[in-house]
């Protein structure tokens, strides 16, 4: 464990990047919400421009070495991944222009809230309503000509397994008539699966970046996998095809427990 972490002084220093980076962020969301004001037409490309320049600049500050196979589509597409850590959503933007899903109160948080908007957030009202409510609110975005990016598992896992793809979650993608692109990610140290990368459990926000700061190069993993053509298939049977296609460029199985099984048809 001793010979990957790094200096006392050099975490320090990464800190201090990252909390001027974050100021910075907060500079741009200033700026962005004045060309809204003055020019909303041309507000979108240049948000998903900066968004990609400030994330692809904050994953040189933090110990990452991103390595990527594949390419990113060209055409609107709903991107669905695999779920580890916030590291993720740095990553995956830095890559192409593409918009997250967050609850509402996301939105009204401090700091995190103004940069979550200002990249082009798109904010869903859960509980209030069915589940077709969120559904059309994500065809609204992919219609509109904007790549959507989905966490199907629904939850964060250490990297060891990927958990069942929710089926509604994806069904955006045959109503819009868009195509679903599976996208693999992984942490790694010496070849190894990282244990500082992943957000689950109790952890804190705060106190896994310090964790993270701490440690020497982790490598990370995304894999752009084949295209699959979402009006070809119905929504349990194009969940079922991401899962079974991230889950083996990761080598791994689907990470079903007892207790999940029962979810399957649920979740389609």
């Amino acid at each position: 464990m001793a010979d990957r972490l790094v200096s006392t002084p050099r975490r320090v220093a990464r800190l201090v990047a990252v909390i001027g980076w974050i100021s910075c962020g907060l500079l741009l969301v200033c700026w962005v919400q004045l060309m809204q004001r003055l020019q909303p037409a041309a507000v979108d490309r240049q948000r998903q421009k900066l968004t990609r320049w400030w994330m692809r600049n904050l994953i040189r500050i933090l110990p990452l070495q991103v390595r990527v196979t594949g390419a990113p589509p060209a055409q609107t597409a709903l991107w669905v991944s695999n779920h580890i850590s916030w590291l993720d959503i740095v990553v995956l933007g830095a890559q192409a222009p593409v918009h997250f899903l967050s609850k509402a109160e996301v939105r009204d948080w401090p700091v995190i809230g103004w940069l979550a908007g200002a990249a082009g957030t798109c904010f869903i009202q859960r509980g209030q309503g069915t589940s077709s409510t969120v559904q059309d609110q994500l065809t609204d975005v992919l219609a509109a000509d904007r790549s959507l990016v989905i966490f199907a598992e629904g939850t964060t896992t250490a990297g060891d397994k990927v958990r069942t793809f929710h089926g509604r979650l994806l069904a955006a993608a045959i109503e819009a008539q868009v195509p679903t692109q599976p996208i693999a990610v992984a942490y790694r140290h010496a070849g190894e699966r990282d244990t500082f990368a992943p957000f689950i459990d109790d952890d804190e926000f705060s106190g896994h970046l310090w964790r993270l700061l701490s440690s020497r190069d982790i490598d990370v993993e995304i894999h752009f996998l084949p295209v699959l053509d979402s009006t070809a298939m119905n929504r349990n049977q194009l969940a079922r095809s991401a899962h079974a296609a991230v889950a083996q460029a990761l080598g791994l199985d689907g990470g079903k427990s007892s207790s999940e099984s029962a979810e399957v048809k649920a979740a389609a």
